[in-house]
């Protein structure tokens, strides 16, 4: 989906972080408001694949509904950077975006991501609550990797061997981000096997999973978790679909749906009223 009735107002920018300047584009939103909120959208990627470029439509079609300025950078990926530059990388662009200098409302701030982008938001949204900010509004995870210690040959889908997601990818993806298998247990990889105790606190998260991914699972335990935590804003599950559908099918109903409800909970989670 391409959405070439919303051309788009960008720009470009460099973001300093403790692992070296990162490059971003900056989605504007389509009339000038002074100092809206802002969205920091991470891609996906498999940790290891570098095109946020890809989120384009996404992007545009954010600004556009929800008003907010979309910053979209890189990262560094795997396995020249290795778990946790990563996570510790997007965390520092985070507090960039939310520092007052910026041409957008840094109080006013919003994470998510796609696949292994919606993993990374989930641990920058963790480190912010950790580190005492910045506060961060909403957290939307989409068809994210939250469980890194199973094995994805252990994950089902009911496509089976269809499926988008195959056995071999994650393991590749998963060694090439995090070589040793017990550093998967950290926090910062696997939140879905936390204790809902440890996230009191987090910023509250939109989990929208996808019916027929291997993902779909931890997703929905994650969500749980965070429900459990008094952090889960909505659990969403788009029907008959897969892993990257948005990107990779002609499902343009239900990607329209899906966007139309991030949209509306990024609306609500930074209103003046809160």
């Amino acid at each position: 989906m391409r959405f070439s009735e919303i051309p788009g107002r960008t720009s470009t920018t460099s973001i300093p972080t403790r692992h070296g300047p990162v490059a971003a584009t900056v989605y504007h939103p389509p009339t000038d408001v002074p100092r809206p909120p802002v969205y920091v959208n991470i891609h996906g990627g498999g940790f290891v694949v570098g095109h946020p470029e890809q989120d384009d439509p996404w992007c545009r079609y954010l600004a556009a509904h929800a008003g907010v300025t979309v910053l979209n950078p890189d990262y560094v990926l795997a396995p020249r950077h290795r778990f946790p530059a990563a996570p510790q990388q997007v965390y520092d662009i985070v507090c960039w975006a939310a520092d007052a200098d910026r041409g957008w409302d840094g109080t006013r701030l919003c994470v998510g991501g796609q696949s292994a982008g919606g993993n990374l938001a989930a641990a920058a949204a963790r480190q912010a609550m950790e580190s005492g900010g910045p506060d961060v509004a909403l957290q939307v995870l989409f068809y994210a990797p939250l469980d890194l210690v199973t094995p994805t040959r252990d994950k089902p889908s009911t496509l089976g061997a269809r499926a988008v997601m195959k056995p071999w990818m994650g393991e590749v993806f998963d060694t090439a981000y995090i070589p040793d298998a017990a550093s998967r247990h950290d926090r910062l990889a696997s939140p879905a096997r936390d204790d809902p105790a440890r996230l009191v606190g987090v910023a509250p998260a939109l989990v929208i999973t996808a019916e027929h991914d291997r993902l779909r699972d931890e997703g929905r335990r994650y969500a749980e978790i965070l429900c459990a935590a008094g952090a889960l804003a909505e659990y969403y599950e788009a029907q008959g679909v897969d892993h990257g559908y948005n990107i990779m099918s002609a499902a343009t109903d239900i990607t329209r749906a899906t966007y139309d409800r991030i949209c509306g909970h990024v609306l609500r989670a930074t209103s003046s009223g809160g």
